[in-house]
């Protein structure tokens, strides 16, 4: 025996079958429910259905202009009509093209092209360029940029498209300096108060910017970052091919679906002249901040075309089937595409 020290007990296992009796001074306690698990709130089904709610609020409202559109087209010859949806289907590949343009890393190119057909359904259900740049810039920050850079991206697409549309309408209005009458699209003394407001609006920017720090600070970092990536671009030539391609086919081909659609009604203008019509009303609407330009656009379009030498009624019958076309046959499909992105987490 080494130590001293005795070997401990083993403890003793109850027998089998024994029950352990509670002492009679021990009181039982309830104890409370678990508190159950509060249910969340379905955002992402709500989102998934609110572009389709959203169509049809816009299309009750513009009932009427469906109703006479569908009628116009009716009467066209279907032929041209077909040309038309072509070209609109086309503007999609070149938007894409130009955002993949806009940004150094490869984007997925299916996604990116579900992403424009969608977004022209987002562009007119918000004001006329909010809604293609959210869906664009939820796209592009899920696929792993930075919220800075795609912001950026943003802003180059933006750039790039209206320097491509005002470029072709300053050629084509060096062509054919007689394809629009311009007397007739703004009234007579409406041009000082539209270059007063212009240069009032100028001022108030340069104000704040040189008032506020904290606007100017975020305003020269953003440039900063926008500068570097459109540098960056600019070194592919892969890329910068497809932002300015992109940039010049995307207003080259609404206006040709819009020639289409003429030819398609026989509208007594030249082809050409329909083009500068077109290109001149979306320049001039692009300060109207409509939902996808629903009501202005269809508004500028017809003074422009009557302005190019169509007779009223017909340039009226030629616009409204356009936007049909162009705007109410793919809004459907597209909303659709959006709540499925949505759904799958792609935006």
């Amino acid at each position: 025996m080494t130590g001293g020290r005795k070997p401990e007990a083993p403890i003793r296992q109850p027998a089998v079958g024994t029950v352990r009796r509670t002492s009679p001074n021990v009181t039982a306690v309830q104890l409370p429910d678990p508190p159950k698990a509060r249910r969340r709130l379905p955002v992402r089904q709500i989102l998934c259905l609110l572009p389709l709610v959203l169509v049809a609020v816009v299309a009750v409202r513009h009932r009427d202009v469906l109703a006479e559109g569908f009628a116009h087209l009716g009467t066209a010859e279907w032929p041209w009509l077909l040309a038309a949806a072509g070209a609109t289907c086309l503007t999609w590949v070149a938007a894409a093209c130009c955002r993949q343009g806009a940004v150094v890393e490869r984007l997925p190119s299916a996604r990116l092209l579900a992403t424009q057909f969608a977004a022209g359904a987002a562009n007119h259900l918000l004001p006329t360029g909010l809604g293609a740049s959210a869906v664009n810039l939820r796209f592009m920050t899920v696929c792993g940029l930075p919220l800075a850079r795609s912001s950026a991206a943003i802003a180059l697409y933006l750039l790039a498209e209206s320097i491509g549309r005002v470029a072709l309408l300053a050629a084509l209005l060096l062509a054919f300096p007689d394809a629009l009458r311009l007397s007739t699209l703004l009234p007579e003394g409406a041009m000082a108060p539209l270059v007063i407001t212009v240069i009032v609006t100028v001022l108030v920017v340069a104000g704040v910017l040189m008032l506020i720090r904290r606007v100017r600070t975020t305003v020269v970092s953003f440039l900063r970052t926008a500068l570097g990536e459109a540098r960056s671009v600019h070194t592919r030539a892969s890329r910068a091919f497809a932002l300015w391609g992109g940039a010049f086919a995307f207003p080259a081909l609404q206006a040709a679906g819009l020639v289409a659609v003429g030819e398609a009604l026989g509208l007594d203008v030249p082809p050409l002249h329909m083009a500068v019509a077109y290109l001149a009303a979306t320049v001039a609407v692009a300060l109207v901040p409509t939902p996808g330009g629903i009501g202005s656009v269809e508004a500028a379009l017809i003074v422009a075309l009557v302005a190019a030498g169509g007779p009223a009624a017909v340039a009226t019958a030629v616009v409204l089937a356009y936007r049909i076309i162009t705007v109410w046959l793919p809004i459907l499909p597209g909303a659709l595409t959006l709540g499925a992105l949505v759904r799958w987490k792609v935006i």
